[in-house]
């Protein structure tokens, strides 16, 4: 592994290259929502809550809720008085009885994989395997996999690379000085948190196999005296005390609302008091229109895994609920950004 300055940024901006393998998924959602499932020409009669879509059209909530922000957020539809409206462009563009109707220009795409995948998951809610794993079990269970672990975490590395060190620089660490990386895949987070502020020592909590590749990545980085891994199922079990700071890197995005909620309680109770939470994502605003890359991406995540991009509106509900107080939002890179909160001194 070649060695990387860890605090370094790249000398050209990639966020194209990441915004073209983010949100490629999102021309497949609109089509199956327009060939398919004639959406739009549904609610130019019937303006709807998502818990009446949802009931009329026969689809879950978690697919439904991504796929009615991505049309938000590219100026389809818009919510007003608890329903969803379509905008002058969808209703010109996307009902049927508009002379402007581009109905059939997508028809090309109804039988894509992706697009028929997608109407499966709006229907039954289980997430589709990633489009090369096409023989895998789901995700989370294929990472159970050494040869499959290994191949996935690889990728997250790669991207940590880039996405790691901006994270690093946008968090206040002052008084930090012992950070559980939960779910922390390669360690390249922690990695990078510890080159960038000297204080903090790291310890990665990760399942098996995942673990082992942590440590080897780790190691080959140089971190092995300053980033320890411990194994452990963030879902499972309680997690390790003692830590002031917990760093959750694109975890959360991967899992539904009561999965994300249980998480943020399990920091909380293992959280020092007055300790800090780093949530590192790619998050909606509050109102869950936009930005349009972030609900593109939403959109591929709900395809493959059990899990949305959340908006500070959510987070901030499910952070209060578990007793986190302080709750600030900070941008980096890629249409990445951090949220922060802090457990109370005495709780």
């Amino acid at each position: 592994m070649a060695s990387i300055d860890l605090t370094a940024s790249p000398g050209t901006d990639p966020l194209e290259l990441y915004r073209l393998r983010d949100g490629f998924y999102a021309t497949d959602l609109l089509a199956a929502a327009l060939v398919h499932l004639d959406l739009f020409s549904w609610m130019a009669e019937h303006p709807s809550s998502l818990t009446d879509i949802c009931r009329e059209l026969q689809l879950k909530r978690r697919p439904t809720d991504v796929m009615l922000t991505l049309f938000a957020a590219l100026g389809l539809i818009e919510e007003a008085n608890g329903a969803y409206h379509l905008t002058a462009t969808g209703r010109e563009h996307l009902v049927k009885s508009s002379p402007f109707f581009i109905g059939p220009y997508y028809a090309a795409l109804k039988d894509r994989p992706v697009c028929l995948d997608y109407l499966n998951v709006l229907r039954t809610d289980q997430p589709a395997n990633w489009g090369s794993y096409k023989d895998e079990k789901d995700w989370t269970r294929a990472m159970e996999d050494p040869e499959f672990a290994n191949r996935f975490t690889a990728a997250m590395d790669c991207r940590g690379i880039y996405l790691g060190p901006a994270m690093a620089q946008a968090v206040n660490a002052s008084g930090m000085t012992r950070l559980l990386d939960v779910a922390g895949g390669s360690g390249i987070y922690a990695c990078a948190m510890v080159a960038r502020h000297p204080a903090i020592t790291a310890t990665v909590l990760e399942k098996p196999p995942v673990d082992r590749v942590a440590r080897q990545m780790i190691e080959q980085r140089g971190f092995a005296g300053r980033v320890s891994v411990v194994a452990g199922d963030m879902m499972n079990a309680d997690w390790p005390a003692g830590f002031d700071a917990h760093l959750i890197s694109n975890v959360l995005h991967d899992w539904d609302e009561p999965l994300v909620e249980q998480l943020l309680v399990k920091s909380y109770r293992a959280l020092a008091p007055g300790g800090q939470l780093i949530i590192h994502d790619a998050h909606l605003n509050e109102e869950k229109s936009g930005p349009v890359p972030v609900a593109k991406y939403s959109a591929l995540l709900m395809h493959s895994t059990q899990g949305k991009c959340y908006s500070l509106g959510e987070l901030r509900r499910y952070l209060t609920a578990a007793g986190f107080e302080q709750m600030q939002f900070k941008p980096t890179v890629a249409d990445r950004s951090i949220v922060t909160a802090r457990k109370r001194v005495s709780s």
